[in-house]
């Protein structure tokens, strides 16, 4: 059985900057290892502070899955250009949260295989990927507000630019995590269903009564000029939102677009292995029925490929990368255009 928060050891992590100082700190959260390369070694995860005067905390992150780059990026921009006199309080960036899986370019971290965002809470007596989690659950998050977590769709996705939020209990927690999802200035702003949320950095900020909001803004392991900008104008807008930085809110060039995702169902997962034809791209309006993809059996030629359908209307909102696909991959994720939200 898993202890609780009160019964565990302080986090092995230690940083290298002083959160409460005021000014810009540029430095480290350190995390001892020991392996053949370095007996007496640590992961360096890059951390900057920029703080003045009191005022709310946002924890800005990016690279949870090491091949998303868009967040990495923009991230390491806003690093070097926020200054404290710009800030009205405290603003936490982290743009490579599991960092060895980003040194690597991978999804997972290649020390312990970890995926960092199916690891919280985490465990400080547990795994590389599991000690970071744990970090950010019992230090981080609780000294910050409101949570930024960038994501896309790293090298087996490719998705539409989106912030999300998610139903909660807490109506009011939810409510204020809709509004910065929507003012992150996006072209969609959607609900999103998770399929397992127990484990996501997600859940456990929320569980803490903070307000979080998540994006998807691209994928196919690269960043364009197009990606980036709407990342670094989200971040901007989540900062004024939120009260941290002055200025107005930089809107689309376009009306933005309502999305929501009920259920599972919104998820079509391949069940066969073989070579992937999408018949839609991404953003397509899609109806129930249509032939959204087929999948071609790649042992012989003459075979007719099997057709995957849309159940229900809406608009591709994510599609898989690669064109090879495995049993259980998720193909396309469809979810519904709505007038409003919440």
């Amino acid at each position: 059985m898993s202890k609780q928060p009160s019964q565990q050891r302080p986090s092995p992590i230690s940083a290298t900057v002083d959160f409460e100082a005021d000014g810009v700190q540029h430095g480290f959260l350190k995390l001892p290892i020991s392996n053949d390369e370095s007996a007496w070694g640590a992961v360096m995860i890059p951390v900057t502070v920029v703080k003045r005067g009191e005022g709310p905390t946002a924890l800005l992150t990016g690279g949870n899955h090491g091949d998303e780059y868009e967040g990495i990026t923009a991230l390491q921009k806003l690093s070097s250009r926020l200054r404290a006199e710009d800030v009205q309080g405290r603003v936490i960036i982290v743009p490579m949260m599991n960092t060895p899986a980003c040194t690597a370019g991978r999804r997972t971290s290649p020390m312990d295989g970890g995926n960092l965002n199916r690891s919280f809470p985490g465990d400080p007596d547990g795994s590389v990927t599991e000690k970071i989690a744990d970090y950010f659950t019992r230090v981080l998050v609780p000294m910050s507000d409101v949570v930024l977590d960038l994501h896309s769709g790293g090298r087996t996705l490719d998705i539409i630019p989106f912030a999300a939020s998610h139903v909660l209990d807490d109506a009011e927690q939810q409510r204020r995590a809709l509004e910065g999802a929507k003012a992150f200035g996006a072209p969609y702003a959607i609900m999103m269903f998770e399929l397992d949320a127990e484990a996501l950095f997600d859940t456990a900020v929320e569980r803490q009564g903070k307000i979080f909001v998540a994006t998807e803004l691209g994928g196919g392991g690269t960043s364009t000029p197009e990606s980036l900008a709407i990342t670094e104008r989200g971040i901007d807008n989540f900062l004024v939102h939120y009260g941290l930085v002055e200025g107005e809110l930089q809107v689309p060039d376009e009306p933005q677009i309502y999305l929501d995702m009920p259920d599972a169902s919104c998820y079509v997962q391949s069940e066969h292995t073989g070579l992937l034809e999408l018949t839609v791209a991404l953003g397509d309006p899609v109806t129930q029925g249509q032939v959204i993809a087929r999948v071609y059996d790649m042992t012989r030629s003459g075979v007719a490929p099997v057709e995957y359908r849309a159940e229900r209307d809406g608009v591709l909102a994510a599609r898989r990368f690669p064109a090879s696909v495995n049993m259980g991959d998720t193909i396309a994720v469809i979810a519904e255009v709505v007038e409003s939200l919440g």
